[in-house]
């Protein structure tokens, strides 16, 4: 098989990949296959520069590629979105918890404190 056409199949596998973000049980090993498959998408690239591979917009599967890269690029951005908003949620609950079981922690107080006037 081409590279190329190995490149189209690992991107068009990872835009459907990236189609779907599941729930957050099911996210390390969603994340897990997302770096799998771009590595092996990188790894691909890296043959491809080194046959000193030339783009053609003629060429029907380079334009396919360059489509996929865009989408890949758009649905990556979703994710790492979901991915940070999940992380600020989590963070925020644990300081909720944190003044739910603490409320007093935030408070300063200048009780038992005395100061010597003396010169």
């Amino acid at each position: 098989m081409q590279p190329t056409e190995q490149l189209l199949q690992v991107s068009a596998n990872l835009y459907k990949l990236l189609g779907e973000i599941p729930n957050s049980e099911e996210r390390d090993s969603y994340i897990d296959n997302i770096n799998v498959m771009l590595d092996k998408r990188g790894i691909i690239i890296k043959r491809l520069q080194e046959e000193n591979f030339k783009f053609d917009a003629q060429n029907r599967v380079h334009n396919t590629l360059l489509e996929l890269d865009k989408g890949i690029k758009q649905r990556l951005a979703v994710v790492m979105d979901a991915v940070k908003q999940d992380m600020a949620n989590l963070q925020k609950t644990k300081k909720s918890e944190e003044q739910y079981f603490n409320p007093y922690s935030n408070v300063r107080t200048m009780d038992g404190m005395y100061y010597d006037k003396k010169n």
